[in-house]
C-alpha cells in the first residue's frame, strides 16, 4: 500500500487555529489535515469539518468578525478524535473496506500511532483504474 499513499503528509498541531487550518487547506488545495501532537496521530481534520463551524455566506458578521472568531477556535475543537486509521502493510482492499465501513474518505496511515502516510479515496480511484481493464460497467 505504501506507493498509493501520501507519505508524510503535511500535520498541524490541535492548538493550531481554524483560520489558519482553513488556509492552509485552501493554499495547499487539501481536503485532509492529520492532527498531530508530539509525533503521534491525535485526530483528523477535514473539510467536512470545517464547513460545519465556516459562517454562512448570508451572515450579517463583518469580515473581520468572522477572522476574529475563526482564530479563537482551535483544531481540537473541531477535529475528528481517534480517526479510523490503516497499517502502511494492509492491503488496499482492507483500506477500501474501511472506507465504505467507517463512512470516511480518508484514513491516516500510522505505525504505533505515529503519522506515516495518508491514503485518500482519490488514491483508491487512482489503484483501480490502474488494476482494471476495461469492463462494461453491466458484465
Amino acid at each position: 500500500m505504501c506507493p498509493m499513499m501520501t507519505p508524510a503528509p503535511l500535520a498541524i498541531s490541535p492548538e493550531t487555529s481554524v483560520h489558519v487550518a482553513y488556509r492552509l487547506m485552501q493554499d495547499q488545495r487539501l481536503r485532509h489535515l492529520p492532527v498531530c501532537e508530539d509525533g503521534r496521530l491525535v485526530g483528523l481534520l477535514s473539510a467536512c469539518d470545517l464547513r460545519l463551524v465556516l459562517p454562512s455566506p448570508a451572515t450579517s458578521l463583518a469580515a473581520h468578525e468572522v477572522h476574529s472568531l475563526l482564530e479563537r477556535l482551535t483544531v481540537a475543537e473541531i477535529m475528528t478524535r481517534f480517526p479510523v486509521t490503516i497499517g502502511p502493510d494492509h492491503a488496499l482492499t482492507e483500506a477500501a473496506s474501511r472506507m465504505l465501513t467507517h463512512h470516511v474518505q480518508a484514513l491516516p496511515v500510522t505505525e504505533h500511532r505515529r503519522l506515516v502516510g495518508l491514503l485518500t479515496r482519490t488514491h483508491l480511484l487512482y489503484a483501480f483504474l490502474r488494476s482494471q481493464v476495461a469492463q462494461p460497467l453491466a458484465a
